[in-house]
């Protein structure tokens, strides 16, 4: 080989290591998703189906642009409508960058700013590219800003955002930021340099933060309540005095009045110096009051916007009384036919994206605590039937998840398929209480329903079963005593409950 073509050929040589290992250094700040498939859907299709449905649901924006936002960050099951409530008011505008604050929730002694330097963050819909120009603004700008992408790894706050930016936003690019710690100083200088790259920008930020963690649900809707007044306050010295003096009030089990305290004290100070001068609160919930909820342990949800507008916009704080309804009993038609459409709602969603719609605008009969079943038939035959006698719930929730124990979970059939949704029919039986009977001629087939009771066995037949089975009263208590594992004639030695159903279906209201 002649010396210039060995010159030309380590030159190729040298270009083509050099775009290597450009490429894998970029490759590297490719951040993988840390929470797919527990914060929110792993699958593509079934997360786009999610961000579909929260969507549909969400509170509607306004004509105002939103400065920033403050969105949860808990999983899609519970906080996931919550998050859409505050992009929804975002997704008629255009952006150019949007800042995501997230809180420090994997790294313990950290108490910087770690800003993503560059590459992009993954997630089942695609790689969100990050703005290297503003990461190295900030970095520059701040000495508490570090490029420490160690913070990032493992943290879901910034991560579980990012799905509803593709969503909306699929080419814009993002700022993902972890803060250290809510030291307010620390918080305030940050959201001035922030706000001192932004100003020219068309830029949205967003806080993820939740709000209470793990009071009651009484304790969590009192707590909540005051911290999303003192946000709309705008005063970080205010938000900074509330949450400390809710924590230390002595609230059984409050650990926290504010898990994102660091992002929301930037947040408003980022804002203020943006000019805006407005705090609109979207919507509010808690995980007491999703389907699958516990109002023993609760967190508190909230979807709040902030604009730079003279009007006094007020969206959806209704949100916030209505959780605290006083319940009532009876129920009208558009209550049954809300909680049908509840039940097969909640199999629909889940099917298609692995989450829950979130149970809103209820009326009173749907917040008192009744047992009920949910029955599935499939060209009028059983399909799924399985219900809750206690009255510890309120009735949507059990409701819900009577809906999807039927369809997933009744041992008697396979799991309920896709394609079976538009063949079967939805029944719901809503329970009044029970009561202990001494002699089966206080039984009247087709009026009561019978829960049967021996030792550690019992089953239950709803009232409708001995009419739609044209059961005599032996042939209905033996068949009772079959389904809970007895002999023929052990009811004579049970002892027998009562109770009465109002029942409606699907085929009531076509």
């Amino acid at each position: 080989m002649k010396p210039f073509s060995i010159k030309i050929s380590i030159v190729i040589l040298l270009c083509v290591c050099f775009s290597n290992c450009k490429s894998q250094t970029e490759e590297s700040l490719i951040r993988n998703p840390a929470v797919a498939g527990k914060f929110y859907p792993a699958d593509s299709l079934k997360l786009r189906n999610a961000l579909k449905y929260f969507f549909m649901d969400a509170v509607p924006g306004g004509n105002s642009i939103p400065l920033a936002i403050i969105t949860p960050h808990a999983g899609y099951l519970y906080s996931g409508q919550i998050a859409a409530d505050a992009f929804n008011q975002t997704k008629n505008f255009d952006y150019d960058i949007i800042v995501i604050l997230g809180t420090n929730h994997t790294t313990a002694g950290f108490n910087k700013i770690s800003v993503y330097p560059k590459g992009g963050f993954r997630t089942p819909l695609g790689i969100a590219h990050i703005d290297q120009e503003i990461t190295e603004q900030l970095i520059k700008n701040d000495p508490d800003c570090v490029s420490d992408i160690g913070p990032h790894e493992s943290e879901h706050s910034v991560e579980v955002e990012i799905p509803f930016i593709q969503y909306l936003f699929p080419k814009v690019k993002i700022v993902p930021v972890i803060i250290g710690t809510d030291d307010p100083d620390l918080c305030i200088k940050f959201g001035k340099a922030l706000a001192g790259i932004l100003k020219d920008k068309k830029a949205l930020i967003v806080a993820s933060s939740d709000l209470s963690h793990y009071p009651k649900y009484e304790d969590a809707v009192s707590t909540d309540k005051s911290t999303l007044n003192v946000i709309k306050s705008m005063n970080t010295l205010d938000i900074r005095q509330e949450l400390y003096k809710k924590l230390n009030s002595g609230i059984p089990s409050l650990v926290t009045c504010a898990c994102g305290e660091g992002p929301i004290l930037t947040v408003v100070t980022a804002v203020k110096e943006l000019g805006g001068n407005n705090v609109s609160i979207i919507s509010y919930a808690n995980s007491g009051i999703t389907l699958l909820g516990d109002k023993e342990r609760v967190v508190g949800y909230s979807a709040i916007a902030f604009y730079k507008t003279d009007q006094n916009i007020k969206i959806a704080d209704k949100f916030i009384e209505n959780i605290s309804d006083h319940p009532g009993k009876d129920l009208d038609s558009l209550d049954k036919v809300s909680l049908l459409k509840l039940a097969r709602r909640s199999i629909e969603q889940y099917l298609a994206s692995e989450t829950l719609p979130l149970p809103r605008n209820l009326s009173p009969g749907m917040n008192f605590n009744r047992g009920a079943f949910v029955t599935i038939k499939k060209q009028g035959e059983l399909r799924g039937c399985v219900g809750s006698m206690s009255e510890s719930l309120p009735l949507y929730a059990v409701v819900g998840r009577m809906a999807l124990q039927a369809a997933f979970n009744d041992n008697r059939f396979h799991p309920l398929e896709p394609y079976e949704l538009s063949q079967v029919k939805f029944e719901i039986s809503v329970l009044t209480p029970m009561i202990k009977i001494n002699s089966i001629d206080d039984i009247v087939l087709g009026r009561d329903g019978v829960l049967l009771k021996k030792g550690n066995k019992q089953a239950v037949f709803l009232p409708q079963v001995a009419t739609e089975q044209k059961w005599n009263m032996d042939q209905f208590l033996t068949q009772l005593c079959y389904k809970a594992g007895l002999n023929a004639n052990d009811w004579k030695t049970a002892t027998l409950y009562t109770f009465r159903a109002e029942v409606f279906s699907e085929e009531d209201f076509q």
